[in-house]
């Protein structure tokens, strides 16, 4: 078991070489890390965010050009992924991203946070329901994670794509079509300004 730290500021006001607030934005991160996990139970949040801090703390000494917050994020990310390591019989090893997400996808598949929350980083052994879950969560989570792909599609631009055809030149096709665009309007604003009424009194 590791020691706990008192997290205290010494007589300079700095914990482990690093402000309060420092301290106080590594807390929130990992706090809202565990949040997205859907980490409800505040008690038991409050412990694993003290406990990441606590060996952030201990590292920070020997990393003085990091911030407190980089270094958290990178304990928190370990304790998890060594945990998902135990319980899922899964090396870390060579494998740690991959471990990583596909462990936090398989915690929201078994419904740790409404069933076993309790058992989130708590060291085995754990229920054989929640291993069980939580395994075949893992393999229903699949080896292989490919990032989709939007093919770009051409703007369809209605009538004036019809227009646009007309004429060689890319800025002749263009002028043409404003220029369609542009009488129309102008008669759209005659008939409606009286022009309609002087056309009629031509047939009078």
């Amino acid at each position: 078991m590791e020691p706990a730290l008192k997290i205290l500021p010494d007589v300079s006001g700095e914990i482990a070489g690093r402000s309060l607030e420092e301290w106080n934005a590594a807390y929130v991160k990992v706090e809202n890390y565990f949040h997205a996990l859907r980490i409800r139970n505040k008690p038991l949040l409050g412990q694993l965010v003290l406990r990441v801090l606590e060996r952030a703390q201990r590292r920070a000494p020997a990393e003085p050009r990091r911030s407190a917050t980089e270094i958290a994020a990178e304990e928190m990310d370990r304790i998890v992924t060594d945990w998902f390591g135990e319980v899922l019989q899964t090396s870390p090893i060579g494998s740690e991203q991959t471990l990583s997400t596909r462990g936090r996808l398989a915690l929201l598949l078994a419904d740790m946070p409404g069933k076993w929350q309790d058992q989130f980083l708590r060291p085995g052994p754990w229920p054989q329901e929640f291993v069980e879950s939580m395994r075949e969560s893992f393999f229903r989570a699949g080896p292989d994670f490919q990032l989709s792909k939007m093919t770009p599609r051409p703007l369809d631009l209605g009538p004036f794509t019809t227009l646009s055809n007309f004429g060689k030149l890319p800025y002749v096709r263009m002028a043409l079509a404003w220029g369609f665009f542009a009488l129309l309007l102008i008669a759209v604003f005659w008939l409606t300004h009286g022009g309609f009424e002087q056309v009629k009194s031509w047939f009078d």
